[in-house]
């Protein structure tokens, strides 16, 4: 069995056309994590003087727009053409970058031109998010859409393991607008691929039709929905209080250890081999379990403890691997559950509201998280982490339960709760 293991963990690449998209989605997303990790730098050792409430407002602007935008985020991706609308995001985020690093090698960057650029690309990747996060289920289809997702989750995270290391070499040696030079350069990989694809032979989902009130039945479908409204909220909790690494990392980098640029950048990379753990483990599940959800909440809500609690760099970086597996075992799984127990035409506005969730929540959790940095020290900031995470699964084991004490309930539409 653990030799046929390898094909079945990667068994989405024998797909052309997920090929094609897998090639540019690394280049890109190799890009996109050299910028974040240099916007961090920028903004807290550059442009304020280890401001992490600054960082915070940046991280607001960011993820902002994925929930004030959701009606027409959710509706655009369950009503277009969702190729032709990720060229068009992925063309936008692109040019942005672009701008921001001109600006910043021209040495005439300010803070205000940075949260003018996170909002304009939170804009963006808000409608990019949830048609990126369905079109993968045109690529490979239904039966190896779990695993397509995990192998996303994968490169993701192969390049949140390059992207920081190479942000920190390029910050030392030639600057930091240069990253975001490079990240805007990047993108074209991923536009080539969309380009390369073999149209006819993409499975496309079902489109919905535009009726009245289309921009709110996303909302009502999904919290009529006992299994549905569970994974909200618990994606309320992490993604409020619990995806803060920019600002965990940052200041813990700067604040505790007094890393420089290279130090820093190498956290980044640190915690993506616990994040590619994570995405594999998941790949080489046939299907998504309820379980898993509860283990991945578990396990974050432990890792941030260790890491508050971490008396050296090196002890610290061995905390962000747990939490980095943690956190792709969780969200790989509520990405999968989410789509595969949805109706195919309203899985746009299903996973626009999971994006909305779990990212859009950053204006209120970033901000606050940050004043605790700020005011606390950023040891109790991952506090705020670790209460997140036993809070979501305190809201497992209620779910479990009460699907114990009714087992007629089929929460999950075939997926039980094991």
């Amino acid at each position: 069995m653990s030799a046929a293991r390898p094909a079945g963990v990667f068994r989405s690449l024998r797909i052309g056309n997920y090929r094609v998209w897998a090639v540019g989605a690394l280049v890109s997303n190799v890009g996109t994590w050299m910028q974040r990790t240099a916007q961090d730098w920028l903004v807290l050792t550059q442009l304020t003087h280890h401001d992490a409430a600054a960082v915070g407002v940046v991280m607001a602007l960011q993820f902002g727009p994925q929930l004030l935008l959701l009606p027409w985020t959710g509706f655009a991706a369950d009503h277009y053409d969702q190729r032709r609308l990720l060229m068009a995001t992925q063309s936008v985020m692109g040019i942005l970058a672009l701008m921001l690093g001109l600006l910043t090698v021209a040495g005439i960057v300010q803070l205000w031109h940075v949260y003018v650029f996170a909002l304009l690309s939170g804009c963006a990747s808000a409608f990019d998010a949830p048609v990126r996060q369905t079109f993968v289920s045109e690529l490979v289809g239904d039966a190896d859409l779990p695993n397509a997702v995990a192998l996303n989750s994968t490169s993701f995270n192969a390049a949140r393991m390059i992207g920081p290391a190479v942000a920190g070499l390029v910050i030392a040696s030639i600057g930091t607008g240069w990253a975001f030079v490079l990240n805007g350069a990047s993108f074209a990989a991923v536009l080539g691929s969309l380009l390369l694809l073999r149209v006819g032979a993409l499975r496309a989902n079902a489109r919905a039709h535009r009726t009245k009130g289309s921009l709110t039945e996303g909302w009502r479908y999904a919290w009529s929905r006992p299994d549905l409204k569970a994974i909200l909220v618990m994606l309320f909790l992490i993604g409020t209080f619990g995806l803060n690494f920019p600002i965990f990392i940052s200041t813990m980098a700067v604040g505790v250890f007094h890393t420089d640029a290279r130090g820093f950048g190498l956290l980044s990379s640190i915690m993506a081999i616990g994040t590619i753990s994570g995405a594999l483990l998941s790949a080489g599940r046939d299907r998504p379990r309820f379980m898993s959800l509860s283990i991945g909440v578990a396990m974050f809500g432990i890792g941030c403890t260790l890491a508050a609690i971490a008396p050296g760099y090196w002890s610290f970086a061995g905390a962000l691997v747990v939490i980095g597996a943690a956190t792709l075992i969780f969200t790989n799984a509520t990405n999968s559950l989410m789509q595969l127990t949805s109706e195919p035409a309203m899985r746009g506005r299903v996973m626009a509201l999971r994006v909305a969730v779990a990212l859009g929540a950053t204006p209120i959790g970033a901000p606050l998280v940050g004043w605790v940095a700020n005011h606390l020290g950023p040891r109790w900031a991952l506090g705020v982490g670790a209460a997140s995470g036993f809070a979501a699964a305190l809201v497992a084991v209620h779910a479990m339960a009460q699907h114990a004490r009714r087992p007629r309930v089929d929460l999950f539409e075939g997926n039980d709760l094991r």
